[in-house]
């Protein structure tokens, strides 16, 4: 574990997925695939969501594995930040 991951968990919603564009100053689009099971069926249904996420040092590429955690709202449409790149 990380030494902030403590704070970091009262911070926001920690999740991981892959960069799939990078093209903005400042700002990654990240898909993040969840498994999830169905309300009423209980099968397991893939779920997949786009998020901006704010990337400070412009420092990841397309195809980067990372992960992203919820803080303060840095425009209309980002909602996180880069917490820590896997590759």
């Amino acid at each position: 574990m990380k030494k902030g991951d403590k704070v970091a968990k009262k911070l926001g919603k920690i999740l991981e997925g892959v960069v799939i564009s990078d093209k903005m100053d400042k700002t990654a689009v990240v898909l993040v695939k969840r498994r999830l099971p169905h309300s009423s069926y209980n099968k397991l249904i893939m779920t997949k969501k786009k998020y901006k996420a704010h990337d400070k040092d412009n420092k990841v590429k397309v195809g980067d594995k990372v992960k992203i955690i919820g803080c303060r709202p840095f425009s209309k449409d980002k909602r996180f930040r880069i917490y820590e790149v896997l590759k």
